[in-house]
């Protein structure tokens, strides 16, 4: 077997154009999408990511909500953001980037948010959800959009071997979620692997599917892949 790099560039201009015609459906029949994105702090990693979804979000032809507040806002005034915006109807979906200053308790912020806009898929409603099958969850960006690529890309998920290197909760985790679950994009046989996988090479060889969620570029090598 030839190993193949997907390339997502291209799909993501036709799942955006998909998007985009969506909310102008919706939109038609009075209910514009909105989302907010809350950013704390000043990384520029997280800077980054606030503004490209900002972008996406208003090209895509929805209601965007920006709220940046410096790292030295209190968990209490971080909490009452989230209260209010689980209350405005105006908003769908609520998105706080991570990481979070470290006086803050970040799952009790994630926790704060309404399931039902909890669109990056971090509440334990969504998580369980995600763990059950439940089709209603909504799942995490990053591996929802890998599943799609395969999918789209016609790599068939059936009884393939899908390796996954970490096992974060924001991917490695729910990337294996997703892959052994029953249906079209799914009932893979799925390994994780992590920092103490033991020969991990040797583990990523055996791979039908491999993918790297550790978020360091260059780290599986041309000996990782058979």
């Amino acid at each position: 077997m030839t190993a193949r790099i997907l390339d997502g560039v291209a799909l993501g201009k036709t799942i955006r154009a998909e998007v985009a015609a969506e909310v102008a459906r919706l939109a038609g029949n009075g209910r514009k999408p909105g989302l907010a994105a809350v950013l704390v702090g000043e990384d520029p990693a997280s800077a980054v990511y606030v503004r490209s979804k900002g972008k996406a979000t208003e090209e895509a032809g929805m209601y965007s909500e920006t709220i940046r507040h410096p790292a030295t806002i209190s968990e209490a005034d971080l909490l009452a953001i989230v209260d209010r915006l689980n209350a405005d109807p105006r908003i769908h979906g609520i998105l706080v980037q991570l990481p979070l200053p470290k006086h803050m308790d970040s799952e009790k912020v994630l926790r704060r948010i309404d399931p039902a806009k909890d669109v990056d898929g971090f509440h334990p409603v969504n998580v369980g959800k995600l763990v059950t099958g439940d089709r209603t969850a909504f799942r995490p960006a990053t591996p929802y959009g890998v599943q799609q690529m395969l999918m789209r890309s016609g790599i068939e998920t059936k009884g393939a071997h899908a390796v996954i290197v970490g096992r974060s909760n924001i991917v490695g985790k729910p990337m294996a979620n997703i892959l052994i679950q029953q249906g079209p994009g799914g009932d893979a046989t799925v390994t994780v692997c992590h920092s103490r996988t033991r020969d991990l090479p040797a583990v990523t060889r055996s791979a039908d599917i491999l993918i790297a969620a550790i978020g360091k570029a260059e780290f599986v090598t041309a000996d990782m892949v058979r």
